[in-house]
């Protein structure tokens, strides 16, 4: 099975989950619970040596044995291979911060549960309530067609609506996750090792270049007749944000969402290769198969990410977006009436409801019930920001390994998400 540079919100049969039954969620998005404090306390620990940490809360008990869980379910992402994890859960007990493993293979730094990190198709979430604003202000209809907007940009553009941009039933074809799109095949050793030595990492992918070489592909479907995933459409909304108010894409969404909410720690670094602040190093594995297996890790921490744009660009922290995740789904961006819009999801999978993907906004599945966010790849990180009106979760944990290990480490993650909402508290 061939690993994608960016994972999707991952395919749905990524995200199956088998777990224990446990307490139900609240509902995935709604008023806060009339119980709930001013402010939760806090409480930060590493996973791997927080033996005498206790998170605080109403019944230290029962905050000792979720803490604990927590702890193991973090740690094991990095038993598994990953690099280093970390985590934020805030709920109306409390916020919990993790660490495990170490933010630099070089030095063997432990990493910090503060650091930065690139957020992948997380980005898309705010580029879809940037775009649901629009909507609300009456510079964009939901079912305009793009041709609209941005005219001679999209073969049958006059078919594809924001809509379906939106929640990836466009059908346009997806240069960044294909063969033939925009890199070569970077899981072939010596093809990865020539790109990276002739600075592919660093090398400028613009928005209008990545919808063009989608546009020289015949596209999946007829518009609206399937769902799947595509970041070209992302690109789209990212160069429609920008005709509808003047700005680029990552300035108008610092406007509106990251500077309201105090997101200190997140950007857009348009063509910048560093990421600002403290922050764990990433990885990219090639594995050599001629004769005895052997991986080597590259650092691919710095790199241009251009291509991801308005699909995957963001940087972030955990408390970033977990504060993010929970104003979005407290009703603080965006009304009633485009919530239920944007929480409106079609299967990804036919007859199947695991993932449901909405506008911008996906529904996972649990043992204890539904959350909403969405996940993110891209070079040396991968995210997960998932919530209820109640608890939201964060996680971004930088992998490496082969398919074997990297199905290890999905695995963990997957355990880690069902810890956080349905282990307790």
């Amino acid at each position: 099975m061939k690993r994608r540079l960016a994972y999707v919100v991952a395919a749905a049969a990524c995200l199956v989950l088998a777990a224990p039954a446990a307490p139900a969620l609240a509902s995935a998005a709604g008023a806060p619970s009339t119980a709930e404090a001013a402010e939760p306390t806090e409480s930060t620990e590493s996973a791997e040596t927080a033996d005498a940490a206790e998170a605080e809360g109403r019944d230290g008990r029962s905050d000792r044995s979720a803490a604990r869980q927590r702890r193991q379910a973090l740690a094991a992402l990095t038993s598994a291979g990953a690099v280093s994890a970390i985590a934020e859960i805030r709920d109306r007990d409390g916020v919990w911060r993790g660490a495990s493993g170490v933010s630099d293979l070089a030095t063997g730094a432990p990493v910090r549960g503060d650091g930065r990190f690139r957020a992948g198709s997380v980005t898309k979430v705010f580029v879809a309530t940037t775009v649901l604003q629009l909507v609300g202000e009456h510079r964009i209809g939901l079912d305009d067609a793009v041709e609209k907007h941005l005219p001679g940009l999209v073969p049958n553009g006059a078919n594809v609506t924001v809509r379906q941009l939106l929640n990836h039933t466009s059908g346009l074809w997806d240069p960044t996750n294909e063969s033939g799109g925009i890199f070569p095949e970077l899981f072939d050793p010596a093809v990865f090792r020539a790109w990276f030595a002739d600075g592919g990492l660093q090398r400028t992918v613009t928005a209008r270049q990545l919808v063009a070489a989608s546009a020289a592909h015949a596209p999946y479907f007829v518009p609206g007749a399937e769902w799947r995933y595509s970041n070209t459409n992302y690109a789209l909304l990212g160069l429609l944000i920008e005709k509808a108010t003047g700005h680029e894409y990552g300035q108008e969404i610092t406007r509106r969402v990251l500077r309201p909410l105090g997101m200190d720690d997140s950007s857009f670094p348009g063509s910048a290769s560093a990421i600002p602040g403290p922050h764990a190093h990433g990885y990219w594995t090639i594995v050599d198969e001629a004769g005895p297996v052997r991986k080597t890790y590259v650092d691919v921490t710095e790199h241009n990410p251009t291509w991801a744009g308005a699909a995957g660009a963001l940087i972030s922290s955990t408390d970033d977006l977990v504060r993010f995740e929970r104003a979005l789904l407290r009703g603080q961006l965006l009304p009633a009436w485009l919530m239920r819009e944007m929480t409106a999801a079609v299967p990804t999978e036919p007859g199947g409801h695991q993932l449901d993907y909405g506008l911008g906004l996906a529904r996972y599945q649990l043992s204890c019930g539904p959350v909403l966010g969405h996940n993110g790849g891209i070079f040396g990180y991968d995210t997960q920001l998932w919530g209820t009106a109640d608890r939201q979760v964060a996680l971004s944990y930088t992998g490496r390994g082969d398919e074997k290990d990297e199905a290890a480490q999905i695995t963990a993650m997957r355990a880690f998400l069902e810890t956080a909402f349905c282990g307790g508290r």
